[in-house]
């Protein structure tokens, strides 16, 4: 028999994990071993199953004697896998991680009120309707003179107008999936910038150290946790996103990454819809992918240091 201590911690975990629990189990561990089966399968649009077939994966993979694994990724398969790794770490190094923290830098450098004021705005983007969001990208890059984009190329600089649809697509999706995504960087580096203690800046200064001096040895080495988490958050985001790719460039190849492709191939209306196994066999993969890519970034980061017991515990 439980005494009352052991009653109440087992209590207290049904009631505080209990929902977590159950909201992981069935929003993740449920649909990945539905996704399972389902790659094997032979599943369309009628949602009848006739067969387990490994058959979606052929349409992936192919048996060529000179690879070194004895196989070969298809073309299309391997412009998606491409493609995904350019727009993830472009996105990511770029956006993400730098720019959200020369954001988080000069706002808080800023008076209060100021940097409080550019962060909201910057939000907006966030806070509003993501065909909105895109809808504004497309009248920016418009290629014809109504674009804003080409308006200030042509009126201000007296170059020629660009088409960024066809000419640089991936640059494209990339700038305006950063620009909505270094706000996340942003809130979160502000916030691990502000629990600084003030009296180390107070001591630098005295010591005679600029602002970069400071960044650099009291800032930078203080946001190594927040870095590394909005990293490997970041990119597992990145690899799975395309709502913004989809609305702004649609189903077009040059900006087909993964996720992409495998919407199109299940969900996407008039455009191939309804191949739900080979859907669920290119998720399978991104699956793997991304359970690989957070292994290592989560060994590069050292994020055991960061989830450990402390050493020092205050009683």
């Amino acid at each position: 028999m439980l005494n009352k201590q052991g009653q109440r911690q087992i209590t207290n975990a049904l009631v505080f994990l209990g929902p977590a629990c159950v909201f992981l189990v069935v929003l993740l561990v449920i649909p990945i071993i539905v996704d399972l089966v389902v790659a094997f399968t032979d599943m369309e649009q009628t949602i009848i199953v006739t067969e387990l077939t490994t058959e979606q994966f052929r349409k992936i993979v192919r048996p060529n004697e000179d690879a070194l694994l004895g196989f070969e990724l298809r073309g299309s398969f391997y412009r998606a896998l491409a493609k995904t790794a350019v727009f993830v770490f472009f996105t990511l190094t770029i956006f993400n991680i730098t720019f959200g923290l020369l954001l988080a830098l000069t706002t808080t450098a800023l008076p209060d009120w100021l940097g409080g004021t550019f962060r909201a705005i910057w939000l907006l983007p966030r806070m509003s309707p993501s065909v909105v969001y895109a809808l504004l990208w497309i009248w920016v890059v418009d290629p014809t003179e109504r674009g804003l984009l080409n308006q200030i190329l042509v009126n201000v600089f007296g170059t020629e107008p660009v088409n960024m649809f066809l000419d640089q697509p991936m640059a494209l999706i990339v700038v305006a999936n950063g620009f909505i995504g270094a706000s996340i960087g942003m809130l979160i580096l502000t916030s691990s910038i502000r629990s600084i203690p003030e009296h180390l800046f107070h001591a630098a200064r005295v010591d005679g150290a600029g602002s970069l001096s400071i960044v650099r040895h009291i800032v930078l080495p203080a946001l190594r946790w927040p870095l590394s988490y909005i990293t490997v958050f970041q990119a597992l985001a990145l690899m799975v996103s395309f709502e913004y790719i989809f609305l702004i460039m649609g189903p077009a190849r040059s900006t087909m990454t993964m996720a992409m492709l495998a919407y199109t191939k299940t969900l996407a209306p008039q455009i191939g819809s309804g191949q739900y196994a080979y859907g669920a066999a290119i998720t399978l993969i991104l699956i793997v992918f991304g359970t690989v890519v957070a292994l290592v970034l989560y060994r590069l980061a050292n994020m055991r240091s960061l989830l450990a017991n402390p050493k020092i515990e205050v009683q």
